[in-house]
């Protein structure tokens, strides 16, 4: 497999024993894990630049591939200026060779185990307006005539952007969560943590439509007490969930949007709205509190955006 000219040299310069180790590895994603060409040349890629460090450290093989060995590759690849989510891909390749080297007995031990892996900044999606929330949920999905699950699309929108639950949180919804009187939903969180959210009065009527003609159409031998069904009758799944708020973006001629999108614009907004911070860790099901605080920061900035673009003075 054709690698990158540095990695070549790098992969030609190691011990014997070091560069069978790669060669089978390589050998082993391609063929074993189906892995496409370019991501078995960025495993080779990182897993030589490893093993070159573990050379220079007096190792000869895999087995010399340490917890200490680890460690100092990725303090060496930091000093030298890698992104984080260079490190953590990186960091990940390496675990991903070490439990192979230890399966394979090449390593006495699987160092990767216990090394922890630094985490990549992850960019909060893009925030919706109001008005484009709107837009998006009331925007057609499927053809009319599908209307059991046009309506059961309307709903799923709805609730993911009242409630702001993740999106299996909503799968996982029987029809006796919902407490029509009071409008709110129980949802059980991470950790089987049970919570209540409230829900306003489009999701209402969203939830009526389905449950008088959307809901009684689609249901079957498979349906159970699921609140939300597939157009076979069973349980709705995520992967469903995310084409649904795909296909409303697009009607909607909104950028690329998913469920978690509409999470993050649900809390934003009662952030703006002027809801209590503690409230809303509570709607969103957060453990701690700076979690949360997250969406003070989204708001800000969307503050002084409208600030920028707005005053003769700023």
């Amino acid at each position: 497999m054709k690698a990158h000219h540095g990695t070549e040299e790098s992969h030609a310069g190691l011990p014997e024993a070091m560069r069978e180790a790669v060669d089978r590895f390589a050998e082993h994603l391609a063929g074993e894990r189906n892995r496409s060409a370019h991501t078995v040349r960025a495993y080779v890629s990182d897993v030589v630049s490893l093993l070159d460090h573990a050379a220079r450290m007096g190792g000869s093989s895999p087995a010399d591939v340490d917890l200490v060995v680890l460690r100092s590759w990725l303090a060496r690849l930091r000093t030298a200026g890698a992104a984080r989510t260079t490190l953590a891909r990186r960091g990940a390749a390496a675990r991903t060779f070490c439990t192979w080297a230890y399966r394979e007995r090449l390593a006495p031990a699987d160092a990767g185990q216990r090394l922890a892996s630094p985490k990549a900044h992850r960019e909060l999606p893009g925030v919706l307006r109001a008005d484009q929330a709107e837009a998006l949920v009331t925007t057609p999905t499927r053809d009319p005539d599908d209307a059991p699950l046009v309506l059961r699309d309307r709903l799923v929108l709805e609730l993911l952007y009242a409630t702001g639950i993740r999106v299996g949180e909503l799968c996982g919804l029987d029809v006796a969560d919902v407490d029509r009187g009071r409008r709110v939903v129980r949802v059980f969180g991470k950790g089987a943590k049970e919570r209540a959210v409230p829900y306003g009065a489009p999701a209402e009527q969203a939830l009526d439509a389905y449950l008088r003609h959307g809901r009684p159409a689609l249901a079957g031998s498979r349906s159970g007490s699921a609140l939300l069904l597939g157009a076979r009758g069973g349980r709705l799944v995520a992967t469903a969930v995310r084409r649904i708020v795909a296909a409303a973006a697009t009607g909607a001629g909104l950028p690329r949007l998913s469920p978690h999108g509409l999470r993050h614009s649900a809390a934003t907004h009662l952030v703006e709205g002027g809801a209590d911070l503690r409230a809303v860790q509570e709607i969103l099901g957060h453990a701690s509190l700076s979690s949360t605080q997250i969406y003070t920061h989204v708001s800000v900035e969307r503050l002084r955006a409208a600030y920028r673009q707005a005053h003769p003075r700023a």
